[in-house]
Formats: structure tokens, C-alpha cells, sequence
């Protein structure tokens, strides 16, 4: 990693001591994280599909996914330094929410519009950078604005809005094809046609409610005094043990839902759907179908995230996590012993589970054992055991399932099981720096 100097802060207020917000301040501060996880969504349930119907082969799929996490492991470290050291009149993390949202809105208008795999795949490109800036912020605008005894809460929040903007991204295509369906057009290009500038509207419209009527930040620029610079370097061999343990639990987690994003909705239409070609009915009716198993497994999340808040103060956040992720991985390695499209309904309960769990409970803890002044800095480091076990999959999961899995879609899939399955065994191995409460 490049040699970056930070500058250290130190501010004189005790979040802590700061009152409570109100339930209104908590949905508008993750009202834009809602919007961002419906572009999100909208990527993850439609761009398998669209890559396919443009001429990609299943064992190239992985590899054109390799924005997402190329993108993420350039782009979030760098905004969380960049962040933590903004001022502007928004403050340190809104002008990347607005200039993410902006011009990532527009690569979604436009995607709709690709003539080729090549024109898709740079669009795809775009989106994933800038949508990566305006998401990068987020985890770290949570401990700029919110108290320390209810960051728990706030983190599950923001996966409830997680799960409530991936829910929409994946249902929408499938309400839109039951509303416009035309015989002589083809359903999935007007339905994701729509779906891709609908999510545009939101993203942008979500994000400016977040940026204009979200909590100030707790800290003041005049009680921040600059202490000397460490390096990149410095600030990975220095992280606190409890972020050490918690990238390995990141890194196979992340491992398993990247299989879902790549292969569910295909799987679908191939397994269950008995899809001969990517221009065939079937195929549109399974990735419809793979929309909807996207859309209650966001629901899921949804549902669950609060009552992750409410269980982690009697039980300890490491083990809620690893429970909820052993039912993921259980959840995962049924799949292909499904037959029926509508059984494929159940799995999605549990992986829901270790969804909402995933998107919360690590970063509570890791909120209580970072530096305040480096927090941006830190979740980017963080986020960077997201992004590479994605880059190590989208370059070997294609050659591993030709190879192994005999280029079946839904058996690699439930690959994801095994990873998710290592990643509660690491779960329930964390020993915390700091005392549950």
C-alpha cells in the first residue's frame, strides 16, 4: 500500500457525554445508505444477467466483476483519508456522498444503453467508483455524529437501510416485468431498463435528504490539534488486535456473499428454471425469480437487523455474529438440493440473518477500538478484507467451477458455504480488547 501521511487529531469532546439522537436523526442519516444499497442491489441482482446476454461465458462472469472489489480497494481507503481530513461547509463526509451519488446515478442512466460487453463493463466500472465514494463515508459518519453507547444501534440501523434498499433493488425488476411485459420486446431489457433509472432517482434524491437533514458532526474543527504524521505502513502493524481478528472473519465472509452476487440469479434460471440459452423465457422468468430470493433475503436482513441491536446487549456481539453466521452457511449449502423455486425461499431466512449480522456487529466493535481522528482511515483499511477475498474470487472461481464444480452455477454458489462456515469458526475465537456492554 502506498505510503499516505495522516495527520492525527485530537478533539476535546466526549462523544459519550453528547445526547441522544432521535429516532427521525438515526432515518435520516441512513437514508442515503439506503439509496446506496439500492444501486448496490440493482448491480448485484442485474449485471450477471446483463453481462450474459451481451455474450459473456459463465466462467467469465467472475472476472467482469472485478469493479466492484478493484474499485473499493482503491477507492475506501483513500476516502477515509480524505475524509478525515475535509472540511468543508457539509462537513467531512457529505461532498462524497453528493459527488458519489452524483455522477453514480449517471453511469446507472447509462447502462441501460451498452451496445457491448465492453461499454457495459467500463459503465460498470464508473458506477462502482463513484458509488464506492459515496458508501466509503458512511461507517465513519456513524462515529462523527453518533454517541458512543447507541453506535450498536446505529450500525444496525444502517443495515436495516441496507436491507430495505436492496430489497427494492431486487424486487423492482420483477414488478416492473409483470407491469410492462410486451410480447414483441424483451422483458428483461425493459424491466432493468427501468429498475437502473428508477435506482438512479433514489440514490440521488436519498442521498441529498442524508446530506441536508442528517445530525452535525460531534466534533469541531477548533478543538482539533495536529499531532504528527504516521504511514500507511505504521497504521496497518500498529491496527488493534480486535481489527486483526475481525479482517479474517471479513475476508471469508465476504468470500461467500460474492459467490451469491455472482451466480444466484443465473444459477436460478439454469438450475431451476431449465434455461437453455440467455434468450430464452426461462431465463427471463429465473432471473426474475433470482430477483425475488434477492429481495426477501434483503427483507430478511431488514427484519433482523434491529433485534441483532437488542441480543448483543445480553449476549456477546462475537457470538451473536458467529451463530448467525453458521445458519448462513447451513442456509447455503442446502441450495442445491432445491428443486422447487419457491423452496428457494427458506435458505434466504438464514442467509438474511448472517447478512444483517455482517453489515453491523463488525463495525460495532470496531468503532470502540479505533482511533476517533482515523476512523475514516481505518474502516477504509478495513473494508480492504471485503475487497480482497472479492478479487481473489472473481480471478479463481470461474477456472474452479469449469474445473470441479463441472460449470454448475448453483453448486458454486454453495461454495460460499464453506467460506461462511470458516468465518463463524473464526467468529466464535474472538477474544475482544475491550469489555462487551
Amino acid at each position: 500500500m502506498a505510503h499516505l501521511p495522516i495527520s492525527q487529531t485530537a478533539t476535546s469532546l466526549k462523544v459519550s457525554s453528547s445526547p441522544s439522537l432521535s429516532t427521525a436523526q438515526f432515518i435520516m442519516m441512513n437514508l442515503g445508505y439506503a439509496g446506496v444499497q439500492m444501486a448496490w442491489g440493482l448491480q448485484m441482482a442485474n449485471a450477471s444477467s446483463i453481462f450474459e446476454s451481451l455474450g459473456a461465458a459463465a466462467q467469465q462472469i467472475p472476472v467482469l466483476w472485478l469493479a466492484a472489489p478493484m474499485s473499493g480497494f482503491i477507492i475506501q481507503p483513500l476516502v477515509g483519508y480524505w475524509s478525515d481530513r475535509t472540511q468543508s461547509p457539509l462537513g467531512k463526509r457529505k461532498p462524497y456522498f453528493l459527488v458519489g451519488g452524483i455522477i453514480g446515478s449517471l453511469a446507472l442512466i447509462a447502462l441501460p444503453f451498452a451496445s457491448s460487453l465492453a461499454i457495459a463493463v467500463s459503465l460498470i466500472w464508473i458506477m462502482d467508483i463513484f458509488v464506492n465514494m459515496a458508501m466509503t463515508p458512511f461507517r465513519s459518519f456513524v462515529t462523527d455524529v453518533v454517541p458512543e453507547q447507541e453506535r450498536t444501534k446505529a450500525f444496525t440501523t444502517q443495515s436495516l437501510s441496507h436491507g430495505i434498499g436492496a430489497f427494492l433493488a431486487s424486487v423492482l425488476p420483477w414488478c416492473l416485468l409483470k407491469l410492462f411485459h410486451h410480447p414483441q420486446l424483451s422483458p428483461i431489457d425493459n424491466s432493468v431498463r427501468l429498475s437502473l433509472w428508477i435506482g438512479a432517482g433514489i440514490l440521488c434524491l436519498s442521498l441529498l435528504g442524508t446530506i441536508f437533514f442528517s445530525p452535525p458532526d460531534l466534533e469541531q474543527p477548533a478543538n482539533r490539534t495536529a499531532t504528527p504524521q504516521i504511514s500507511a505502513w505504521t497504521a496497518l502493524i500498529t491496527m488493534p488486535g480486535l481489527m486483526r481478528q475481525l479482517a479474517g472473519i471479513q475476508c471469508f465472509s465476504w468470500m461467500a456473499i460474492f459467490c451469491i452476487f455472482l451466480y444466484l440469479p443465473p444459477a436460478i434460471a439454469h438450475n431451476i428454471y431449465g434455461a437453455a440459452s440467455e434468450h430464452s423465457p426461462q431465463f427471463a422468468s429465473g432471473i426474475a425469480w433470482g430477483g425475488i430470493c434477492l429481495a426477501c433475503l434483503n427483507l430478511f436482513c431488514a427484519i433482523f437487523a434491529l433485534s441483532l441491536s437488542q441480543l448483543s446487549q445480553s449476549i456477546p456481539r462475537a457470538t451473536v455474529h458467529g451463530y448467525s453466521l453458521l445458519l448462513g452457511s447451513l442456509c447455503l449449502f442446502s441450495l442445491p438440493w432445491i428443486s422447487s423455486a419457491s423452496l428457494l425461499l427458506i435458505p434466504m431466512v438464514g442467509i438474511g440473518l448472517a447478512w444483517a449480522s455482517m453489515l453491523s456487529l463488525p463495525y460495532a466493535l470496531l468503532s470502540e477500538v479505533i482511533p476517533e481522528e482515523l476512523n475514516g482511515f481505518y474502516m477504509g483499511i478495513f473494508n480492504c478484507f471485503i475487497t480482497l477475498p472479492q478479487i481473489f474470487i472473481s480471478f479463481t472461481l470461474g477456472g474452479f467451477m469449469v474445473a470441479f464444480l463441472n460449470g454448475d452455477r448453483m453448486a458454486a454458489v454453495a461454495l460460499g458455504g464453506v467460506f461462511m462456515l470458516i468465518a463463524a469458526v473464526l467468529s466464535f475465537r474472538i477474544t475482544p480488547d475491550i469489555p462487551e456492554h
